[in-house]
């Protein structure tokens, strides 16, 4: 299904949730219902580089869209890359742990760097996080 099509359907689609009453239900329910909607899965890949890094936490797929399931490595190697598949408006995250300037991380998908960040904006940000392109 091409772009424009799919991203049009998905908006029609989450419309009628709200039209139908979404509003009215708990956030789990609500979170349950976009789960059901948007069931499509996307892949990033998550790397992180620099020294003196301590761990490193990523949604790593699982759990709901409003609900991810995270992973931590613990005094990873660095470079460190990870690839994993998530699904639906679920967002991409990874953050190292660290006080060095010297560490960076970026979020890529089909190639393209959707989040990066460096040095004190990643210290201060806590790390790398973009939304998920599903429905765009």
């Amino acid at each position: 299904m091409n772009r424009t099509v799919r991203t049009a359907v998905l908006s029609v689609a989450l419309t009628g949730l709200v039209a139908l009453g979404l509003s009215a239900c708990t956030e789990e329910q609500e979170a349950e219902v976009v789960d059901k909607v948007v069931d499509q899965t996307y892949e990033v890949t998550y790397e992180v580089t620099g020294k003196n890094v301590d761990s490193i936490e990523f949604n790593g797929g699982g759990g709901r869209a409003m609900d991810p399931r995270t992973a931590t490595v613990n005094k990873p190697a660095l470079p460190w890359k990870k690839t994993v598949t998530l699904r639906g408006i679920m967002p991409s995250a990874v953050a190292p742990v660290s006080s060095d300037p010297s560490v960076s991380c970026k979020i890529v998908h089909k190639g393209k760097v959707i989040d990066e960040e460096k040095g004190e904006t990643l210290i201060n940000e806590g790390g790398c996080v973009a939304e998920s392109p599903i429905g765009k």
